[in-house]
Formats: C-alpha cells, sequence, structure tokens
C-alpha cells in the first residue's frame, strides 16, 4: 500500500513539475519547456544508455529530450552555460573538472546525480600489429578518443603509469564507431575503446577482425585506483567478446554518471533521481547497463558532491551512505 501511494505522489509531483515549466529554477508561470540530456556521439555506450534515460523519463511524463554530443568535455561545457540541464559524463572527466584541474582552467559546478555503469575501457587493437602491451603503443597511431571530450583525463595516468606519454605515439581523434573503421583500414594500430559491457564498438572491432584486448600491468591496476577515486579494478568475463578466451583484467576507467548544474531546482533533481530509481526495471529493458541503478551503486561517490535533490531522494529511500562518504570533495 505504502509503495502504491508513493507512486501516486511521484506522479503527482511530475504533473506539477510539468505545469511549472519541468526544470530552470522554480515555476513562475511561463510555457513548459524542454529539458535536455546531454550523451555522446553514436558508437558508444553514452549514446544508447542516454536515450534510455531520457525514453524512461519521459514515458513517466516528464518533457525531456535527449541530445546527441562529443561526451563529457562538451556536456560539462554546455551543463555550465545552461545549454543543457542534465547530461552523462565519465567520472574522472567531471572529477578533473569539478576542481578545475588538469587542463580546465577553472571549476565547473556540476554535481552528482547518480552513479551509472562502469566505463570498462582499454586499448584495442588488431593482432597483425602486434600490440602486446602498453608499451607497445610507442610509434604507433592511436585513437584516443572524441577531441574535446576529455578522454585523455583517464587515458593519461593510465599509459604514464606504464612508462609511456602522449608524445610517444600520435594521438588520433574519432568516435568509437569511427575508431573501429581505422582499426580496420590500417589507419591506427590501436584504439582506446569502451564502456558498458558488452560494447558495441569492442564487439564490432572483434567480430571484424582479430584483435586483441591489450594487457594492462597488474601494479598499475591495482595502484591507480588508490590515487584516484574514480578508477576501480574491472573484469571483462571471457567469452564477452570474439577471441576473449580468459577474463580480462582491466579498469573501470570512470564510471558513467548523470550530472546536472549545481544551480539545477532541486525538485526537478530529485524527481528525476527518483523516477529512474523506482523505474530501473524499465531502463533495463531498454539498456542492460541499467542494472548500475541499484542501492549499492546509485549513491556512490566518484568524487564530488552530489546534487541535494538526489540526495533528498537517496535519504528518504534509506540508501544514502551517511555521513559524508558518497560527497568526497
Amino acid at each position: 500500500m505504502a509503495k502504491r501511494a508513493r507512486r501516486i505522489i511521484g506522479a503527482c509531483g511530475l504533473a506539477a513539475l510539468a505545469a511549472a515549466g519541468c526544470g530552470g529554477n522554480g515555476g513562475d508561470g511561463s510555457a513548459p519547456r524542454f529539458l535536455s540530456v546531454g550523451t555522446a556521439p553514436p558508437g558508444g555506450a553514452f549514446f544508447v544508455v542516454g536515450g534510455a534515460l531520457t525514453e524512461v523519463l519521459a514515458e513517466s511524463g516528464m518533457r525531456i529530450t535527449a541530445e546527441a554530443t562529443k561526451g563529457s568535455g562538451e556536456n560539462i561545457r554546455r551543463l555550465a552555460t545552461g545549454e543543457l540541464d542534465f547530461a552523462l559524463s565519465n567520472a574522472a572527466v567531471t572529477y578533473f573538472a569539478a576542481r578545475g584541474e588538469d587542463g580546465w582552467g577553472r571549476a565547473y559546478p556540476v554535481q552528482a546525480v547518480m552513479t551509472l555503469a562502469p566505463n570498462v575501457a582499454t586499448f584495442v587493437s588488431p593482432t597483425r600489429h602486434e600490440v602486446q602491451s602498453i608499451a607497445d603503443l610507442r610509434g604507433k597511431r592511436v585513437v584516443v578518443g572524441v577531441a574535446g571530450a576529455g578522454f585523455e583525463h583517464f587515458i593519461r595516468p593510465i599509459v604514464e603509469a606504464h612508462g609511456v606519454t602522449y608524445e610517444d605515439f600520435t594521438p588520433l581523434y574519432n568516435t568509437q564507431a569511427g575508431a573501429v573503421d581505422m582499426l580496420s583500414d590500417d589507419a591506427a594500430a590501436a584504439a582506446f575503446l569502451g564502456g558498458a559491457v558488452p560494447t558495441a564498438s569492442i564487439v564490432q572491432a572483434t567480430a571484424g577482425m582479430q584483435s586483441r584486448l591489450v594487457p594492462l600491468d597488474a601494479a598499475v591496476r591495482e595502484e591507480l585506483p588508490q590515487q584516484y577515486p574514480f578508477y576501480r579494478p574491472a573484469v571483462i568475463p571471457a567469452g564477452t567478446y570474439r577471441g576473449l578466451d580468459e577474463d580480462y583484467l582491466g579498469l573501470d576507467v570512470g564510471s558513467m554518471h548523470l550530472i546536472t548544474r549545481a544551480d539545477m531546482d532541486e525538485e526537478t533533481v530529485y524527481q528525476v533521481t527518483r523516477t529512474l530509481y523506482e523505474q530501473r526495471e524499465a531502463v533495463v529493458e531498454k539498456h542492460p547497463a541499467g542494472r548500475a541503478i541499484n542501492d549499492g551503486n546509485a549513491p556512490r561517490s566518484t568524487g564530488i558532491d552530489f546534487h541535494p535533490g538526489a540526495i533528498r531522494f537517496f535519504r528518504e529511500a534509506g540508501i544514502w551512505p551517511e555521513p559524508e562518504a558518497a560527497t568526497g570533495s
């Protein structure tokens, strides 16, 4: 009965948001507007997961649309200017942006709504190029993501921990789908690919050519999470991709998470958080990454503050990790 009452209250909350304009900094009687969710280019997990989240929110009554972007870096900048209301981002990119570090120039006022699926990514290389270790990237042409997306924030620490710098190889920029084409055409010897497991680009790369997931040094895999809160050890099970005969011991290089502006209306963020949490089974039906919306993961800190609207819901749901473990700043 309590659960049914909660759903009724939630529906009323969504209706009130729609009537008030569903976003902005309060209902002022102006015409309702659409909320926007920044995702990423097609080919990676952000694009499809962002679409799944937005569909569930729209089906629950919100006026909301997903927008393809260049990814995390662009999303954070457009949140700050008010061009986006919510966005998907890699936790590593957000970590540095919120602090104004690693080339950002200033701190960007963004906060977490919920932590989503791990971004398990690594270098993938056709076996004909004989890239058997990170050290073998030296002198090669390597795709390192979309220009401006911020992939360098989590790639650079990985290669440098293996004794390799960006100056040791030729960095190329493309979408994940475009990167697979470059591997196929030998325009690149390796590409950094990944996202929620399984990732479409790695499925395509391993299905279309004999490819290798370049192994990480065991010590690096253990030490990086101790230096940065967004890294976590991760395993890709054997058989996930064609040719992967043993478990791949990799890294979550910064979980996908939903973020928003720090000054976003608290009620709007509360309703978005509540809806996605309570409708997580509907998200799973659209993409398996929805399984990450669970009690232990959704409020998990990746190193930045959560928005007060999200904290409010997590506390009501009894899953907020008191007292300060989920803030991290």
